[in-house]
């Protein structure tokens, strides 16, 4: 435990919460061997420390240590960054360039956001894997590297190889050691740690008192989801050390701050396919939303049906009040039906199957409508939407031709 404090120390690493110091005690264990690493967890926990701790305690640690966002990099010259390329391999090509692994020989790399890599580097990254060898793009003299691997990803890797996005033999590859980084709603006894120490380094980068919570301040962190993590908590934190005169905030001053629609509902994220976005979780969350609003629904189709099986004339009465409500429900679940005759409309649940498959086959309009409308409101601007929608620029490149859209 005196080891995990002082790695807490020297990374500035903010919390006591258990699943945080497992994944501390993983990183320092796995450090000294050369087995690979894969981190995962949501955006804005932080995976990005824990390479650098399994790099500060191994035996590479005075070789050099190179962090590469797979998601940043666009398709088309990922290969020459990674793996290098010969003059005249491509069109802008005009000298040999070496590539990370081989730049960062007898080192670490860290992959950062893996799940983002095409199929094709995906099969060069494992032959490292496994031999250490690559080939330069646009040349066949094979070189030998000794990189140790370390990869990161948000996204649910099992079920992109399920789905032929992600290779499974690079899975098993890069997933010899996991570690596992919690949310921070599972942290709630590190809220409020963090804010203060985000908050006195504010105050001291801006030359400002630094701002304190009240008890319902401090409960108002602790009952939010936090879907952006740290990430958005530091931000949130320094919005308030900015803008609030009043040095002791409130829980009402607080709300000001975090968005009243908890943003856990779904859009377009990078998720599983090989730079593609994905939409697994989040078709999982909307599945569940329109099963509850369909629920809702049968249940007060049901409601209505009771009523009219009880009070069959119910079309017909001209009395105010609840009369009038009950027969704009009628009006509302008979249009369109056929027969005249009240109780021989099919009774809700006779409908329900019908609905279901109705529902489940308006995921991809949805997908095109919200992508339509953050190229609007950015007037076109590709990288704003793609920012917008929470996916990488290459991946709404390749729904807009997906969905053919990009007229």
């Amino acid at each position: 435990m005196e080891e995990i404090q002082t790695i807490k120390q020297r990374f500035e690493i903010i919390g006591n919460n258990a699943g945080l110091n497992r994944a501390i005690d993983i990183a320092m264990q796995v450090a000294p061997t050369d087995l690979s690493v894969l981190i995962t967890g949501e955006s804005g926990v932080g995976k990005e420390i824990f390479p650098r701790i399994i790099h500060a305690y191994s035996a590479r640690k005075h070789a050099q240590y190179i962090a590469v966002n797979c998601g940043a990099i666009p398709e088309g010259t990922i290969d020459s960054e990674l793996f290098g390329h010969e003059k005249g391999a491509f069109t802008g090509a005009v000298s040999d360039r070496k590539g990370y692994f081989e730049v960062t020989d007898g080192g670490t790399i860290f992959l950062d956001e893996v799940g983002e890599l095409p199929l094709p580097t995906q099969a060069r990254l494992l032959r490292i894997l496994e031999t250490g060898e690559f080939i330069r793009v646009g040349s066949s003299k094979v070189q030998k590297t000794n990189v140790r691997v370390i990869a990161a990803t948000n996204l649910d890797i099992p079920y992109a190889v399920k789905n032929g996005k992600f290779r499974e033999d690079l899975y098993y590859r890069l997933n010899t050691i996991p570690i596992t980084i919690p949310p921070l709603r599972e942290r709630k006894e590190d809220i409020p740690l963090l804010f203060r120490k985000f908050a006195a380094d504010f105050a001291e980068k801006y030359r400002m008192p630094t701002v304190r919570l009240s008890e319902d301040a401090i409960q108002t962190l602790q009952t939010y989801r936090w879907p952006g993590n740290i990430r958005q908590l530091k931000n949130i934190t320094e919005q308030i050390s900015v803008i609030e005169q009043e040095r002791l905030v409130n829980g009402a001053t607080l709300r000001k701050y975090i968005p009243e629609n908890d943003p856990m509902l779904p859009i377009l994220t990078t998720n599983h396919d090989n730079g593609e976005a994905s939409f697994a979780s989040e078709r999982e969350i909307l599945y569940k939303i329109l099963f509850d609003m369909k629920k809702d629904m049968t249940e007060l189709k049901r409601l209505v049906y009771d009523l009219m099986q009880n009070e069959p004339n119910i079309h017909q009465t001209t009395e105010p009040g609840t009369s009038l409500v009950l027969r704009n429900l009628y009006e509302n679940y008979t249009s369109g039906l056929p027969s005249a005759n009240p109780t021989a409309y099919p009774h809700p649940d006779e409908q329900e199957s019908e609905a279901v498959i109705e529902e489940s086959f308006s995921l991809e309009e949805k997908e095109k409508e919200m992508i339509l409308k953050a190229l609007e409101k950015n007037h076109g601007k590709r990288k704003l939407a793609a920012l917008d929608l929470g996916i990488s620029e290459r991946t709404l490149y390749r729904k807009l031709k997906e969905y053919d859209l990009e007229k």
